[in-house]
């Protein structure tokens, strides 16, 4: 099961409270995170949404993200300039075309809306969406990209965790926790 943390911007004073929320899918444990804390947040709360499967987020950066978007109209997310050449495969495992890269971002965790706006995305988007930006962008809004960092990495294959494992190894504690 997938728990929600919150600390309730009705309630500075309270504590940390762990809502189980998990769904079958992201976007049905984030609706369900969201429902679970209705009445402790207002509409206009920032809500971050962040994948465990990303260990390597520094407070630095964390910290980044919110001073660079606390004052944005729509919110966003972390993300890296695309930098490797990318392939469009026909279904034989062929290259069927080179995607130019001039555009293109790798999205990251932590993404960050108002809860309403996240909310109705969520709740409104026709299908199932690969992240919660893509639900917004849905509404017609644009998320804002903050330059994330390669240590932000998704670890979803075993060599991932040696790529991290690689990435702390040479970067101090102290520039990990700030």
């Amino acid at each position: 099961r997938s728990a929600g943390l919150s600390l309730s911007g009705k309630n500075p004073g309270s504590k940390v409270q762990v809502h189980y929320c998990g769904g079958d899918t992201r976007a049905e444990t984030v609706l369900n995170a969201l429902n679970a804390i209705t009445a402790q947040v207002d509409a206009d709360d920032w809500i971050l949404v962040h994948d465990a499967a990303r260990p390597g987020l520094s407070n630095l950066l964390l910290n980044q993200l919110i001073s660079t978007l606390e004052n944005d109209e729509v919110g966003g997310l972390l993300a890296l300039p695309v930098a490797d050449t990318l392939k469009r495969a026909d279904t034989q495992q062929r290259v069927s075309a080179t995607v130019p890269r001039a555009d293109l971002w790798q999205a990251q965790t932590p993404q960050m809306f108002k809860y309403a706006t996240l909310k109705k995305a969520l709740t409104e988007f026709a299908g199932t969406p690969t992240d919660e930006a893509e639900a917004v962008e849905a509404l017609g809004l644009k998320p804002k990209l903050v330059t994330g960092e390669l240590c932000n990495l998704k670890v979803t294959y075993p060599q991932d965790l040696a790529v991290l494992s690689a990435l702390f190894n040479q970067r101090p504690l102290r520039e990990i926790i700030k």
